[in-house]
């Protein structure tokens, strides 16, 4: 353990841990826009730039290591002034059209630009101008609201192992592309969706949400609730929601990812998961992140059907039950129980799964027992 001291607070952490680690473990924010914990540090926004007595330079706090005895000042009149000249850089080429942003609300550049209080650059020049890419049904990118923090290429390495993105071009026509801007059905990407969940801004989105800007607003509202100090119950109530934000598990594989369901008048308008929690640390699959259309499917049973005359007809679970019964105990009878086969749900839970086989192995006797999560 080493002992460091940040802006007059003694604070104790690990061998090895970056001062931005430390800073958060603490309860000290220092603001950035190319970290995300679930990547290698970068160091290439500069807005984490701190003060460390005896350095000759100011360091990265996400990068720089602590070391026993520093003394380290995240926050000054000179470290605010660079901050700010970093975020005025970052809007003179970036569209502040923020009320017709999705993005608005949950959008790390907008929060850094209020902050600062910076709501048009003092630098003027060329701006980037791009056509949307929309050529498949769950990632849109717009390279017009790229800070080219190169999260979306990192993530894409370091945690899905694919590599599908990286900088392409160069100088002032640099974005972070597709090999020969193919379009991404050409490449090896997954549609995993990790490079929307750490874009910064709203230069990557999920298209399957782009036009639910009721999603984006609730999470002002959630916001407009903390800084009146207001339940979130009551503020649900007086607009006439219902439903906000419930987390739970995926369901999909036994993997066990972290959801959060975002319900609007009982209906699901995006997923998300919670950064750094549990199995996934903030990571989803193209099912996990954009699988959930079947819970509002009109197509989707909700009671048994049982086949009569030709036709299926809606029933009661007792005789559904029942009748299954009485066929299983026919067929065993008629023929063997090998004649019998068991298939289970990825869906359901272990301890589900784990009657299934027990069913399967000692009241029918067969070991015909399968799985649709091994297709």
């Amino acid at each position: 353990m080493i002992k460091v001291e940040i802006d007059g607070k003694a604070c104790e952490a690990p061998q090895g841990s970056t001062i931005l680690d430390i800073a958060k473990a603490n309860g000290i924010d220092i603001p950035t826009l190319c970290y995300d914990p679930r990547l290698s540090p970068y160091g290439a926004c500069r807005l984490c730039l701190v003060e460390v007595e005896g350095a000759r330079a100011l360091l990265p706090a996400c990068y720089a290591k602590a070391d026993d005895g520093m003394v380290i000042q995240t926050t000054n009149e000179k470290l605010e002034r660079i901050r700010k000249t970093l975020v005025e850089l970052l809007v003179s080429d970036h569209p502040m059209e923020c009320q017709g942003c999705s993005k608005s609300g949950r959008c790390e550049l907008q929060r850094l630009a209020d902050k600062y209080g910076v709501t048009e650059s003092t630098f003027t020049g060329e701006v980037h101008e791009y056509d949307l890419h929309r050529e498949n049904p769950f990632v849109m990118r717009d390279y017009n609201k790229c800070i080219m923090c190169g999260r979306c290429i990192r993530i894409c390495r370091e945690v899905q192992g694919i590599g599908v993105y990286d900088f392409i071009n160069r100088g002032f026509k640099a974005v972070p592309g597709t090999p020969y801007d193919k379009p991404m059905q050409e490449t090896p990407c997954e549609f995993c969706g990790q490079c929307i969940s750490t874009c910064p801004t709203g230069a990557i989105k999920a298209r399957p949400y782009e036009d639910r800007g009721r999603v984006a607003a609730l999470d002002m509202l959630r916001n407009a609730c903390a800084y009146f100090k207001m339940p979130e119950e009551d503020m649900m109530k007086a607009l006439g929601l219902e439903g906000w934000v419930t987390r739970t598990t995926c369901a999909y594989c036994g993997c066990g990812c972290q959801l959060d369901i975002h319900v609007i008048d009982n209906k699901i308008v995006e997923i998300t998961s919670p950064l750094m929690v549990g199995s996934g640390q903030g990571n989803l699959c193209v099912k996990g992140r954009f699988g959930y259309d079947f819970v509002s499917s009109s197509e989707r049973l909700t009671k048994p059907l049982i086949r009569k005359k030709g036709k299926f007809e809606e029933a009661e679970w007792d005789e559904a039950l029942d009748l299954v019964a009485k066929k299983l105990s026919e067929t065993k009878k008629k023929s063997c129980p090998d004649s019998i086969g068991v298939f289970s749900s990825a869906r359901a839970t272990n301890e589900d799964n784990y009657l299934v086989q027990k069913f399967a192995r000692a009241v029918i006797g067969t070991n015909n027992v399968d799985h649709c999560a091994r297709l």
